[in-house]
């Protein structure tokens, strides 16, 4: 497994005898997701990955849900305090995430099953001065303030770290002990900023059990520009499709820069090597046809959204291309035509009907009603999908998708969007 992770990019570094735990036999290892938001995002997709790659090597995977920790905060990455969230907010975002996560793990495998747990189970049960005399007696002070995430939070004077979060480290190592003597879980897996956080769980285990444990972190993956993955110009690219929808996410993965789809390809599919090694070299050779961005966003959309979504975003995203808008909604449409030029006309305007050429020039989509007329007689003019051969065709507001949305495209790929607004 740890050859397959570092093939795949997915490796940044593991304790000194993990591999060899894992080519002894089946071992049981966990990921933890932090549930301060609805949603998962693309950048959770790493640790996803690294699950999925677990289980398929014959070991059991275990996600757990920080319903517990989630309500205390994870310093690592952060540079100020987290707005912490109500429990309720918590337990609403951990359930969310716990079906996300159904998506990628086999929970009915009878050789090697994933479980899913939540660790506001124990630790909602914890009792303070116990805790502190049995586990916080194992942690030196001095440790935890050499732990980066916390050196890096002390050494700004306005940001600084509160007990609160400081203690976090505490219940992440404790969480591992836990999922020891409930599940036999030996192994912890994260991102690379949780290193301290492992190592200090992998101690906690040794000193209260005599029992061996292991660590393998990830990398954290930045996009072209530098900035956290899965960032746009408007935010976070989300796995809930209600907060990114399954267009936006297909487009996500397509407009990925040549120099990275290859490592995309590993990181975040389950392509063999020879299949992306023929992508790579399409994407080498033929750069312009974007062989190796499609099938990335292909794979990667239906993992996450099903064979549904990406149909959904295949379809939306062939508009654009010169496609039949046939079957969107008002929503799609919305969507799908959010980034392309649009003008606003009043309902009234439309209620008595006009003549296309004189709302094509109106709104801007010509530069004038004889250039709309040529463009017309030329066939290169559609209205909602369907080409225009009547130079005195009359727009009306049932014409209008939704009772909202007028598509003009000209030509090909030019689209212009009119939305029908007021009275």
């Amino acid at each position: 497994m740890i050859e397959k992770l570092r093939w795949r990019d997915l490796l940044a570094d593991a304790t000194e005898h993990a591999a060899d735990a894992l080519a002894a036999g089946q071992v049981t290892g966990y990921i933890g997701f932090d549930p301060t938001a609805s949603s998962l995002h693309v950048g959770s997709l790493v640790p996803i990955m690294g699950l999925v790659h677990l289980q398929r090597a014959g070991h059991c995977p275990i996600a757990l849900v920080g319903g517990g920790t989630g309500l205390i905060g994870d310093p690592s990455g952060k540079l100020g305090e987290r707005a912490l969230l109500d429990r309720a907010q918590v337990e609403e975002n951990a359930a969310r995430i716990h079906t996300q996560l159904q998506a990628f793990l086999d929970f009915d495998s009878r050789t090697a099953p994933a479980r899913m747990a939540n660790n506001l189970d124990w630790l909602d049960k914890l009792d303070l001065v116990g805790f502190l005399r049995d586990i916080g007696k194992h942690f030196s002070v001095k440790a935890m303030l050499a732990k980066e995430s916390v050196r890096r939070r002390i050494s700004d004077e306005e940001a600084g770290i509160s007990f609160t979060e400081f203690s976090y480290q505490l219940l992440q190592a404790y969480d591992f002990w836990e999922l020891n003597q409930r599940f036999g879980c030996t192994l912890q897996l994260g991102g690379s900023d949780q290193w301290g956080n492992i190592t200090t769980g992998i101690d906690l285990v040794r000193r209260l059990g005599s029992v061996r444990a292991h660590g393998v972190v990830l990398p954290l993956v930045d996009s072209a520009d530098g900035v956290k993955f899965g960032k746009t110009e408007e935010g976070t690219v989300w796995l809930d499709p209600e907060r990114t929808s399954p267009y936006r996410f297909y487009q996500f993965w397509l407009n990925t820069p040549d120099d990275r789809v290859v490592r995309y390809l590993k990181m975040f599919t389950l392509l063999n090597r020879d299949a992306i090694a023929e992508l790579a070299q399409a994407a080498a050779e033929r750069p312009h046809q974007r062989e190796a961005q499609r099938r990335l966003a292909t794979e990667v959309t239906c993992a996450v959204h099903g064979a549904d979504g990406l149909q959904g975003a295949e379809r939306a995203s062939r508009v654009l291309f010169g496609g039949s808008i046939e079957g969107l909604g008002e929503a799609e449409i919305a969507e799908v035509f959010a980034d392309v030029p649009s003008s606003a006309v009043s309902r009234s305007s439309l209620e008595a009907g006009g003549e296309l050429v004189a709302l094509m020039a109106e709104v801007g989509a010509t530069k004038s009603r004889g250039e709309a007329r040529r463009l017309i007689r030329g066939g290169g003019v559609y209205l909602n999908g369907e080409r225009v051969g009547d130079e005195s065709l009359v727009v009306r507001v049932g014409d209008a998708i939704g009772g909202r949305f007028v598509v003009l495209r000209m030509g090909r790929r030019r689209h212009h969007l009119v939305e029908v607004a007021g009275g």
